[in-house]
């Protein structure tokens, strides 16, 4: 995990950079892809993301070195070749862990979160999931750990994959010509995150496209058909951890309410979107049927708001910053504390911003405890910096006064 933490230290900043960069193209071109709330509802995915690995919130069911030690025939040095034949086993297996989540319900739910932006830019590429907590994906590496690739090379390639799949979250990017038929670009990976009937479930691939070509999943961008992007029931959240979760507790609601027994056992491993027919009647959901007329989630904010909310995201980083770059000296118990009280945080912020009536009363909570924090962990006997002390402090006493001074506006202006 601290390898993990050092890592990101380095791929964070030039995330944001590339972000930056995308959104200045964009102003210059009269072609912005990116909305405030929802750019900010991506970037605090992301952070939930690196905190759920950085504290390595999962229960891995079968990992690669106890397949390595069991089924491998022969054993690979490390070499260029066997870096680049093991690039090339990730990949496959990213394939088919891919397709997977698109294709049985209970999967679709890790991967939801990455397909909830009604808009395609870099920053919905940050949109990964927590809802993970049982790994399993490494059976997907038989064929690596079978010729015998040393799990160094899986554990250092595989954050250099994920990081790989940034760069095609964009629209300013059109078709590359032969590259098409070689790796995943921006104008395959449009058609992955679109909604239209042609497009769905497509393109599955993640660095190299000759898997979808193979395997019969790969559609071409259309000049007539351009993508609508997001997913068939809409999240209408800006909340990362509840869309994380949403579609499990629509399942979790299903499972309770139908009647058939069997029906119980097997919506779990149905087809996405699948539901009995009993609730389906009785809690229909809403989808999309014509993405082209679908009004997206985008409520309006006022100059205040919006201020809050930059107010929120930039505290959260900088306390995201401190953990990552003092993570090896961090104790553990403060590494989970201070953990929690992100993943608390932006639960808060977002939905404030969603403007639910109740999120005033649970961010004047949250800023209380958010002053309470230093003296807490002091009374665990935990040291903690006097930068950290002071932050949250005044970080508290501001949320405070910023909830008190706009709740206004969320009485007044309902969800739209």
């Amino acid at each position: 995990m601290e390898y993990y933490a050092e890592v990101l230290l380095i791929a964070i900043p030039g995330f944001f950079i590339l972000l930056i960069l995308e959104i200045l193209y964009g102003s210059f071109k009269n072609k912005q892809t990116f909305k405030f709330m929802d750019t900010l509802s991506s970037l605090c995915s992301g952070i939930t993301n690196i905190l759920k690995d950085s504290l390595g919130i999962i229960f891995i069911i079968i990992s690669y070195p106890y397949l390595l030690e069991n089924i491998s025939i022969v054993e690979i040095d490390a070499s260029i070749s066997s870096y680049i034949l093991a690039f090339i086993c990730i990949d496959f297996a990213s394939y088919w862990g891919h397709r997977l989540s698109h294709t049985v319900n209970i999967f679709w739910n890790k991967h939801v979160i990455h397909h909830s932006s009604e808009e395609f830019n870099l920053a919905c590429a940050l949109r990964q999931s927590i809802s993970t907590i049982i790994g399993f994906r490494s059976i997907f590496l038989i064929p690596a750990a079978v010729i015998g690739f040393p799990s160094e090379i899986i554990i250092t390639l595989t954050p250099i994959h994920l990081f790989a799949q940034f760069w095609y979250h964009t629209q300013h990017i059109g078709k590359l010509g032969f590259l098409e038929y070689i790796i995943v670009t921006p104008s395959q990976h449009r058609v992955h995150h679109a909604i239209n009937p042609i497009y769905i479930d497509k393109n599955l691939s993640a660095i190299f496209c000759v898997w979808d070509r193979i395997f019969g999943t790969f559609q071409e961008e259309l000049k007539d058909e351009k993508p609508v992007y997001g997913t068939l029931s809409p999240v209408r959240t800006w909340n990362p951890i509840w869309i994380n979760f949403q579609h499990f507790f629509s399942l979790l609601k299903d499972f309770w309410y139908t009647k058939k027994i069997t029906d119980k056992i097997i919506l779990w491993f149905m087809p996405t979107g699948w539901r009995p027919k009993d609730v389906s009647l009785r809690f229909p959901k809403n989808k999309i049927n014509n993405g082209k007329k679908y009004k997206k989630y985008d409520p309006h904010y006022s100059n205040l708001m919006k201020l809050i909310a930059l107010f929120h995201f930039i505290a959260i980083n900088v306390m995201l910053t401190h953990l990552l770059i003092y993570f090896k000296e961090i104790n553990e118990v403060i590494r989970i504390e201070l953990g929690l009280f992100i993943f608390f945080s932006v639960f808060g912020f977002t939905s404030f911003m969603d403007k639910h009536n109740w999120s005033i009363n649970f961010e004047i909570f949250r800023s209380i405890i958010t002053i309470l924090t230093p003296y807490l962990l002091i009374i665990q006997s935990h040291q903690i910096s006097s930068f950290l002390f002071w932050f949250y402090t005044l970080y508290g006493l501001v949320s405070f006064f910023l909830v008190l001074n706009s709740k206004k506006e969320i009485f007044s202006i309902q969800n739209e």
